[in-house]
């Protein structure tokens, strides 16, 4: 199995709605987002996705987040923007363009927190 994996971050401002505590009330996050593709075979140069089309595919995803209040999001009106949930979203949009080569994406809100999803 090949794995490849491109990085990138945005920032934004969130709260969780109904958490008991701190979370509750507005503040935001640089996040990191860590985006892996998996796959068994290699196109004919060797590349299971050239890194370039990745990372364009994910900035595309972020810019759609970054520098906004989450809550205020289509996608975060009725559920809450949990890096869970981020985690989700990410891996949905990137499925659109990648299909089952999609493995997982890892959100990361500070140095020593993140959220991992994936459907495998």
């Amino acid at each position: 199995m090949f794995r490849v994996k491109v990085i990138d971050y945005f920032s934004s401002a969130h709260r969780l709605r109904g958490y008991d505590g701190n979370c509750e009330n507005l503040h935001g996050h640089n996040w990191k987002v860590e985006a892996v593709l998996a796959g068994e075979s290699l196109d004919n140069i060797g590349l299971l996705v050239d890194f370039k089309v990745i990372k364009v595919k994910l900035k595309d995803i972020l810019k759609e987040l970054d520098h906004i209040f989450l809550n205020d999001h289509y996608y975060f009106t009725k559920i809450n923007p949990t890096s869970e949930n981020l985690a989700m979203f990410i891996y949905n949009k990137l499925y659109e363009s990648f299909g089952s080569l999609i493995d997982s994406v890892v959100v990361c809100e500070s140095e020593n927190s993140s959220a991992e999803y994936s459907c495998h």
